[in-house]
């Protein structure tokens, strides 16, 4: 095969890689927003058959020859059409790990966990997920074992979120975050402000979505190539820059709840939409790693919507939407109502400060489980154990512990790390974004164009074109220093509470 013959070919997998995708990703977002409850055994049929196709496309002899072909002529290929072939690659030598009637397995399993999680969630009752997480758990091990045998296998699943991710990096890491943010917490405790009467609302889902609509809008985001819909558990899904779907979860006793989540997703839609053109319908149309996503996600909702300065223009949409129950409110109340802290039971809702001490807990979860020195049904005790020695919470139930999230549910076993590392990456970017520009001033005036513009010039616009590694030393500065982020916390919360 000669390098023009393989990079014909490779224009074609990648058509047809990107329409199975992309039609995989719309039936599964179908299936967490709209779609009738029972609705799951028709779509995990049609999700089997579309993975099927999808791994017949990609793991076969004639497309590890184009890839090879490619990966040879490294001279004769420009950066675009080496970098496609290199990640799918990545991708081929992965879905080639397990063979095809267990990848689908595998694919029904996640498809049918995620219905039995939500329904198990509602009724707050572990045990009818237990039997679920065993198998994921099982797949995941021989998955592990299959694709690095001499690595530990909860080194090789967070490898599948953040290249080089490793528990050697991670545990002094969220050493670093334990102990320099527990005495801060504890202090903040001690201080625990009242919440507001504002707050009794009550806050009207109607006008929730107005609100939400309007953050959208003052976020960037473009509604005609992102909508909103509604979940059990917010995410954010797409497979070209022209159709990303974000989604929320309303509580009509809390619009910041929503608000929030509204922002992280529109942080993490705003990635996609600022992908270049020329990398869409590639398997370059993506984020860099889940770290780099988590990164801006985290950096919108927390660095940006937490901030004094996004009081000004939040405040206004606030009293246009709800002039009743923010009638007297100002901006310094409503900056200490974002930032209120104290331990809580819910890592969605956690305040700025306490959220990497939720992310802490669930890696020290995932590590007993992937070696099997934690089992299944002694999940839920463990969990409570932890909620109760690292944030000082009793946890009632298993919908508030140990089912509050649906990670494990579609197997993104080592997925949680990438929120820590991405808030942690997040505040060192904005120690580089400040000495360009001028992020508060534009912030207050409702402007924030120029700090996306910042974000799409450094990270977004290259997609996977450009390595993690090379996106973040450019981006930041410098490594990952986990006493950056701390400081940025401890700064932060020692002013707000006059420690």
């Amino acid at each position: 095969m000669t390098f023009q013959q393989a990079v014909e070919k490779l224009n074609t997998i990648e058509k047809t890689l990107y329409a199975l995708g992309h039609a995989q990703s719309v039936l599964s977002t179908d299936g967490d927003t709209v779609a009738p409850k029972n609705s799951w055994k028709g779509r995990g049929m049609a999700l089997a058959c579309l993975g099927e196709l999808t791994y017949r496309q990609l793991v076969n002899p004639g497309t590890g020859e184009v890839l090879e072909t490619i990966l040879q002529h490294r001279s004769e290929a420009d950066e675009i059409t080496f970098r496609r072939a290199e990640v799918l690659k990545e991708s081929y030598d992965d879905l080639h790990v397990l063979p095809m009637d267990e990848y689908i397995a595998w694919r029904e399993l996640t498809n049918e966990a995620g219905a039995v999680w939500r329904d198990a969630k509602e009724k707050s009752d572990w045990n009818m997920f237990a039997p679920y997480l065993e198998r994921i758990l099982a797949n995941r091990r021989r998955y592990a074992a299959l694709k690095s045998p001499d690595q530990p296998a909860y080194d090789v699943l967070m490898d599948n979120y953040e290249k080089g991710a490793a528990m050697e990096m991670l545990d002094p890491f969220f050493r670093t975050l334990r102990d320099e943010l527990s005495p801060l917490i504890r202090e903040v405790a001690s201080r625990e402000k009242p919440v507001p009467a504002f707050m009794r609302g009550p806050w009207p889902v109607d006008r929730q979505r107005l609100f939400s609509e309007k953050i959208m809008a003052l976020e960037g985001i473009n509604p005609m190539n992102c909508t909103l819909g509604e979940t059990e558990h917010p995410f954010t899904s797409g497979d070209n820059k022209w159709d990303i779907r974000i989604t929320t979860h309303y509580h009509e006793e809390d619009p910041f709840s929503s608000m929030f989540s509204v922002i992280h997703e529109g942080g993490h839609a705003l990635y996609e939409l600022d992908i270049r053109d020329d990398l869409q319908f590639t398997c370059l149309a993506g984020g860099a790693s889940m770290g780099i996503h988590e990164s801006q996600s985290r950096f919108y909702e927390n660095i940006i919507a937490r901030s004094r300065a996004f009081c000004t223009p939040l405040l206004k949409i606030l009293k246009e939407v709800f002039p009743v129950q923010t009638g007297s409110l100002t901006e310094d109340e409503l900056y200490s109502t974002i930032n209120l802290s104290g331990p809580s039971l819910i890592r969605t809702t956690a305040d700025e400060l306490t959220y990497p001490l939720h992310v802490m807990i669930r890696y020290e979860l995932e590590k007993a489980m992937v070696t099997g020195d934690l089992s299944v049904k002694d999940i839920p005790g463990e969990w409570n154990r932890l909620y109760k020695e690292v944030l000082g919470v009793d946890v009632p139930d298993d919908r508030r512990g140990a089912l509050q999230d649906s990670h494990w549910s579609f197997g993104g076993i080592g997925y949680f790390p990438s929120y820590a590392l991405g808030s942690a990456c997040g505040v060192q970017m904005l120690r580089q974004m400040e000495k360009e520009v001028d992020v508060w001033g534009t912030v207050a005036a409702g402007d924030l164009s120029p700090v996306t513009a910042w974000l799409a010039d450094r990270i977004h616009r290259y997609g996977r074109l450009k390595k993690p590694k090379e996106l973040l030393a450019g981006a930041m500065g410098g490594p990952l220093d986990a006493g950056i982020y701390t400081e940025y916390l401890r700064n932060k919360y020692m002013q707000l509470y006059g420690i």
